[in-house]
């Protein structure tokens, strides 16, 4: 079985999907993002736009999930967000046609809400401290351009299933995926100070230079 975990930049969907995998035994993450990043590096940097409009992203995605759905043992979760009807059908509808069993969710929330939640990000203060109050992460400042489209777009019907994350929790959306899809995770254990160091080492994993 696939998750795909679709939603805006800073909309939680690494977060949920480390969650899920943490509570669920077996499963791993696979992030189509490492595929875009890699072509990413091997582009001239005057070259490079969003690796999602390259054939060659859109194929490799789909040939690692594929190899990972066919052999490992146990829930794929991938975090993307894909905003676009032809990469869509490139990929979750790629798969689908492969014959994988995928549940696609898109992680939604207000405007504002997912706005506070770049801005809280550890690195985004830590840079704006260093740099003053208007420098920004390159990605986030991308991510905050990008906001209002992505969020139009996600919220079409071809996007479902719709999450709406404004007023839950990580490990509360986790609980919702999982019963959707009929997984059962493991109970949530851990307190809200353990919660939010765990989050924040997550983040930091995930922090893209380039």
């Amino acid at each position: 079985m696939l998750l795909w975990i679709n939603g805006p930049f800073g909309g939680g969907k690494t977060q949920t999907a480390h969650e899920i995998r943490r509570r669920l035994p077996g499963s791993v993450v696979c992030d189509p993002e490492h595929v875009g990043f890699g072509l990413h590096r091997m582009t001239p940097p005057g070259l490079r736009g969003d690796f999602q409009d390259l054939a060659s992203w859109r194929q490799g995605v789909v040939e690692v999930l594929d190899l990972a759905l066919t052999r490992h043992d146990g829930v794929v979760i991938a975090p993307m967000t894909v905003t676009d009807s032809g990469h869509f059908a490139e990929t979750v509808g790629r798969l689908r046609e492969l014959g994988h069993d995928v549940h696609h969710f898109t992680l939604l929330a207000e405007r504002e809400t997912v706005l506070c939640r770049l801005r809280e990000r550890g690195v985004g203060r830590f840079l704006r401290r260093v740099g003053g109050k208007e420098s920004a992460p390159r990605r986030e400042s991308w991510a905050v351009r990008r906001l209002d489209h992505c969020l139009e777009r996600l919220a079409e019907p071809e996007f479902a299933e719709h999450l709406w994350t404004d007023h839950t929790t990580v490990p509360k959306t986790a609980d919702r995926i999982a019963v959707l899809a009929k997984l059962t995770l493991k109970p949530n254990n851990e307190g809200a100070l353990r919660t939010r160091v765990r989050q924040a080492g997550v983040g930091v994993r995930h922090i893209r230079a380039d």
